[in-house]
């Protein structure tokens, strides 16, 4: 199966809308979540419970994405230290086209199959450690 970051949706052509349509738009996504968030609330806890063990035996947790995603883990791991008080590098975030991918989008980064484990070797990553990958298509 071929994925692609481009898809057609009801909130295509967001360009003709009026800023009314768009936060009632918004708004109609943002009351999606809580929803979702219900329905997998089992299997989210128990990611919860993974990552909890296997950081107290000293590992680390990585997020990994690319484009908003990736931003987004960022944005996350960096708040990490300040919010919860833990190490600097304990929570790290990646993002498909490096660090240069944060400020501005580096277009088919994300098609290289190899590169995603490559960041995570340049930070030794190994079994006493947990990935999360972070998806907005789900792929």
């Amino acid at each position: 199966m071929e994925w692609t970051t481009e898809s057609s949706s009801e909130h295509d052509h967001l360009e003709k809308k009026n800023s009314l349509e768009l936060v009632l738009g918004i708004n109609q996504e943002d009351a999606k979540v809580a929803e979702a968030v219900k329905r997998s609330a089992t299997e989210i806890a128990s990611v919860i419970d993974q990552v909890h063990e296997k950081m107290s035996e000293g590992g680390r947790l990585f997020y990994i994405g690319s484009g908003t995603s990736g931003r987004l883990g960022i944005v996350d791991a960096s708040e990490c230290p300040p919010t919860f008080g833990v190490p600097h590098g304990w929570v790290v975030g990646l993002i498909a086209g490096g660090d240069s991918a944060i400020r501005k989008a580096v277009e088919f980064a994300e098609d290289d199959k190899n590169q995603g484990w490559k960041d995570l070797q340049e930070h030794k990553c190994d079994t006493g450690d947990i990935v999360v990958g972070i998806s907005a298509s789900g792929s």
